[in-house]
């Protein structure tokens, strides 16, 4: 799960891999693919930086099963 800022400074998690699209308008409007949509003060790109880095961390885990990963992981 990736931690995300709504406009009103309250974090909340998602689910990157359930992200079908990440629209500028003007704000971070994120979209998932069971059609729910969350404004965030994050940019689009940070977004994809913490996307990235949330794989990055999973991939490592690959072939370590006694590692948990945890909601805000």
């Amino acid at each position: 799960m990736i931690e995300i800022t709504r406009l009103s400074n309250e974090r909340y998690y998602i689910n990157p891999d359930l992200i079908e699209i990440i629209e500028i308008t003007p704000d971070t409007l994120i979209t998932l693919t069971n059609g729910k949509s969350y404004y965030a003060k994050e940019s689009p790109e940070e977004v994809i930086a913490r996307i990235k880095a949330w794989k990055r961390e999973l991939l490592g885990r690959v072939g370590n099963p006694g590692i948990s990963i945890s909601a805000a992981d």
